[in-house]
């Protein structure tokens, strides 16, 4: 009866934020507007807004003319000053955490600026409205009665001289409210620790004699967590080890090539799962409906959108659009000004708008991770989309992959793509699945069926089946193990592959 009195509660507490999300879904230009200016006001006597003459700035157009579309080169001895101690350099409130993220396996390291505004008005006001979203569609939701399964990156806050850096999962954990411990699980000390595969191991000794009624995680590495507590327990299936699981909050992959896998680990007919999308840059867009593979773009966080048509994207020689002009099916470049003192920075997504009316988008990929060395222009989602429909056909299942050119020489008449796929479940046939993946790629991108024609510039992709752990292993021996790690999907470049194949 008490967790129940709680859970109605808290239920109560959340749904009151319904009226304010339905503000901007009422005037989102307006409020977009209003946050640019004010976010320029505020940051006026910076370093940064002295530079780009911030006190003049009356209208978009004056911003837009005045302040550079910015990469994390660009911006990057700026940040390394305020690491060391100095402040008011893009930011008027002191800035001592920084998030440290990679965005794939081999790049250098950034760390991106993380203010008191941006963990207040953005990650804490989206983890509530995350929550709310799903209680406004779930009135029958106990969420509340249980605990909440948090899995983050190697979640170890290291310390410099002025400031401090991790993971942001690290950094959010470490600046929640005392009561938010009681809610999730694992405890504090246990979801800071390290290294990664001990941290499993603890995560499961301390979950999975807990009520557990919600995940919360990347899928892949969730993955990995729930297929070793079946493993730890003998259990068949999650609900045998937390009969009152409702729903799995997730982001940071696209989570299609992982359904059926959840599924048949979680077999329950109502079970529901809700994509988030964040970044260390910040938190940007929430699924605000059951069964939906759409976003709503959150337009109060502290962050003002541009968007950049992939078409005409040229880095920071891009022209971009406010929100007022986007269209929909266009694939765009994300560009972002925020409180925590990125200005017009270049984030490296792509997404597209479904929707209007509210604004809605998908995520369809990286702005560098694409593949167009023979003018074929294949993204993360024509990539995803096509293997879907090749696993379906063939009752296959994948866990990961990575493509990557294979070059036109002398010897030949044209170039192809090499997949490297580590299966869950291989097909029969592995000649029929790339056949069928060629087929699913024509059909939804026409750069790359017009390409295959003939085999004029691009032959029929090539494909290995990797051996189990392959890509696990990859990471493991970079240390890059953990929920905020990603495989890099698409490349132009053999770098990743020729890595792959050599172990």
């Amino acid at each position: 009866m008490p967790f129940t009195f709680i859970n109605s509660i808290i239920s109560w507490f959340l749904k009151k934020r319904k009226h304010q999300v339905e503000l901007f879904l009422k005037y989102p230009i307006d409020v977009q507007e209003e946050l640019l200016f004010k976010l320029v006001q505020t940051a006026k006597n910076t370093e940064f807004g002295k530079q780009f003459d911030f006190s003049t700035i009356q209208s978009y157009s004056d911003f837009a003319s005045k302040v550079p579309i910015q990469k994390y080169e660009t911006i990057e001895p700026l940040i390394e000053r305020c690491r060391k101690g100095e402040q008011h350099l893009f930011w008027p409130t002191k800035i001592k955490w920084f998030a440290k993220s990679s965005g794939t396996t081999n790049a250098k390291s950034k760390f991106i600026p993380v203010s008191d505004e941006a963990i207040e008005y953005c990650h804490f006001k989206a983890g509530k409205d995350m929550l709310c979203m799903y209680i406004n569609n779930n009135e029958e939701a106990q969420l509340f009665t249980g605990k909440s399964l948090r899995l983050g990156g190697s979640s170890a806050i290291y310390e410099d001289s002025e400031s401090y850096f991790g993971d942001l999962s690290a950094i959010i954990i470490e600046n929640m409210p005392f009561w938010a411990d009681f809610s999730s699980a694992p405890k504090q000390e246990v979801a800071l620790m390290g290294e990664w595969e001990t941290k499993m191991e603890a995560i499961i000794d301390e979950t999975i004699h807990e009520n557990i009624t919600s995940l919360a995680g990347v899928p892949s590495w969730m993955l990995v967590l729930l297929n070793r507590v079946l493993e730890k327990t003998g259990k068949d299936n999650i609900l045998e080890v937390w009969p009152n699981l409702e729903v799995y909050f997730h982001g940071g992959v696209n989570f299609n090539p992982y359904r059926e896998q959840y599924k048949k680990l979680i077999p329950k007919k109502d079970f529901k799962y809700y994509e988030t999308y964040n970044a260390s840059e910040g938190f940007f867009a929430i699924q605000d409906r059951n069964n939906s593979d759409e976003l709503l773009l959150m337009l109060d966080y502290g962050i003002f959108y541009e968007f950049i048509p992939m078409r005409e994207y040229d880095g920071e020689n891009s022209v971009a659009i406010p929100l007022s002009q986007v269209k929909k099916d266009v694939n765009y470049a994300m560009v972002i000004t925020t409180n925590s003192g990125l200005w017009r920075y270049l984030i490296g997504d792509t997404i597209k708008f479904t929707s209007t009316t509210p604004y809605r988008i998908k995520i369809t990929g990286r702005t560098k991770h694409h593949i167009n060395v023979f003018g074929e222009e294949l993204i993360i989602e024509n990539a995803e989309e096509a293997l879907q429909a090749a696993c379906e056909k063939t009752n296959s299942e994948i866990k990961d992959y990575t493509v990557g050119p294979i070059f036109m020489n002398e010897d030949s008449t044209g170039g192809a793509h090499e997949w490297i796929i580590e299966f869950k479940k291989a097909p029969e046939n592995i000649n029929f699945f790339t056949e069928l993946l060629d087929n699913a790629l024509k059909n939804c991108n026409s750069d790359y069926e017009a390409k295959r024609y003939n085999n004029m510039t691009l032959s029929m992709p090539k494909i290995h089946s990797a051996r189990e752990g392959l890509f696990y292993d990859w990471l493991k021996a970079k240390g890059k193990l953990g929920g905020q790690h990603k495989i890099p999907r698409l490349s132009n470049t053999r770098w990743f592959l020729e890595e792959l194949l050599s172990l």
